[in-house]
C-alpha cells in the first residue's frame, strides 16, 4: 500500500513489529558477524550488509511487507538509495532514485550500476524528496523513506534481534543517529533486554535536540559525517521509541569520528565510513564510559567510504585484548 505522507507522526512500532520483519527478510540479507573487540566490548559488523550498510534490511521489508508493486521511489543519494536500488532489482521492480544535482558522483554511478534511474533534482535533498513523493503519489510506485516509515525501521531493527542472539545479554547498544531508523529498530529490537544510547555528531544533533525540545525540531547539518548522518530532523517515529525506551544520547566531535575511524582500520582492519564509526567514536573519546561490568555493543553500520582516507597518524591503539570473532 502506497502512502503518500511518508512521514508518519506517531506511529509506534514493537518487537513483534521487528520480528516479523526478520521473518519477512529471512534469506534476503546477510547475518552479519559480530567481534569481541575487548572486555566487554562487541563490534557488529553490519557495514558488511549488502550495498554497505544496514538499509537494506529496511528496504526489503518495505517492499515485501507492501505487497505487490509495479516499481519503487526513493530520494537519497546516499546508502539508502543505494540499498532501495538492490531491493527492487533483487524483486524484479524498477527504481527510480530522486538526488539532488549536488550528490557526489561516484554515488550516481553506483546508482546507476544498480539499475536505478536516476533523476537529478534542485540543490538540496529537500528538492529531490519532495519530486520523488509527488512521482509516488502520481504513479501509485511505493515510496521507501529513508528512516520514518515503520517498515523501514522495523527491518533496520532486525540486526538488533540478531545482535542478542550472537553477544548474549547486552547492558547497553551504541547506535549512530541520523533521521534515527537504525535508533528506532533496534530500541524497539531490544526493548526490555538493552538499552540503546544514540550518538551523534555534535554538528548534527537530531536526537539531542529533540529529546531537549520535546519534539524533532531541525539543525544545522555540517562535518565530516554529513553525507551518511546528515538528515535535518529526527524522524517522528525515531522520537516516539526513542523516548518510549529512554533512548540516551551522547555527541561526539569530527575530530573522535575520524580518529575512532582511523583506529578501527589499524588496529582491526575494519573499512568503515565516518557515520560508521561514529557510535565506536563515543566509546574511544569517552562521551560514554562503561560501568565496571558493563556489556556495551558498537553498531558499525556503514562501509561507503574512499579508502585512501582510513589512516590516521594520530590513531592511538586501542586497550585491551586482541579481537576475536564471536560465533554463538
Amino acid at each position: 500500500m502506497l502512502t503518500a505522507d511518508p512521514a508518519h507522526a506517531g506511529d509506534m512500532i514493537s518487537t513483534a513489529d521487528v520480528e516479523r520483519a526478520a521473518a519477512r527478510i529471512e534469506g534476503r540479507v546477510r547475518r552479519t558477524p559480530v567481534l569481541a573487540a575487548d572486555e566487554g566490548v562487541w563490534f557488529k559488523l553490519e557495514h558488511l550488509q549488502h550495498t554497505g550498510s544496514f538499509k537494506a534490511r529496511g528496504a526489503f521489508n518495505r517492499i515485501i511487507a507492501s505487497g505487490e508493486q509495479t516499481g519503487v521511489v526513493a530520494a537519497s543519494g546516499g546508502n539508502a538509495g543505494l540499498a532501495v536500488a538492490y531491493a527492487a532489482r533483487e524483486f524484479g521492480l524498477p527504481a527510480r532514485v530522486y538526488v539532488p544535482a549536488t550528490a557526489p558522483a561516484v554515488k550516481v554511478a553506483k546508482l546507476r550500476q544498480l539499475g536505478a534511474a536516476v533523476e537529478l533534482v534542485g540543490e538540496k535533498y529537500a528538492d529531490a524528496y519532495d519530486a520523488a513523493v509527488k512521482h509516488a503519489a502520481d504513479t501509485g510506485e511505493l515510496f521507501c523513506h529513508a528512516y520514518d516509515q515503520p517498515d523501514i525501521c522495523a527491518g533496520q531493527g532486525t540486526l538488533g534481534l540478531e545482535l542478542l542472539a550472537q553477544a548474549g545479554d547486552l547492558d547497553t547498544i551504541l547506535v549512530a543517529v541520523g533521521g534515527g531508523g537504525l535508533l528506532a529498530g533496534v530500541a524497539a529490537a531490544v526493548e526490555g533486554r538493552a538499552r540503546v544510547v544514540g550518538v551523534e555528531p555534535r554538528t548534527i544533533p537530531t536526537l539531542h535536540a529533540a529529546l531537549a525540545a520535546g519534539e524533532p525540531v531541525a539543525v544545522d547539518v555540517s562535518g565530516v559525517a554529513a553525507d551518511s548522518l546528515g538528515a535535518t530532523r529526527l524522524g517522528d517515529i525515531a522520537f516516539a521509541v526513542a523516548t518510549r525506551t529512554d533512548a540516551g544520547s551522547v555527541l561526539v566531535d569530527d575530530t573522535a569520528i575520524v580518529e575512532a575511524r582511523a583506529a578501527l582500520w589499524d588496529h582491526y582492519r575494519l573499512a568503515v565510513e565516518p557515520g560508521g564509526a561514529t557510535a565506536f567514536a563515543a566509546l574511544r573519546s569517552g562521551a560514554y564510559r562503561p560501568a565496571p561490568g558493563e556489556r556495551v555493543a558498537v553498531l558499525l553500520c556503514g562501509a561507503n567510504t574512499d579508502p585512501a582516507t582510513l589512516t590516521s597518524p594520530t590513531a592511538a591503539p586501542p586497550p585491551g585484548r586482541s579481537p576475536r570473532e564471536t560465533r554463538r
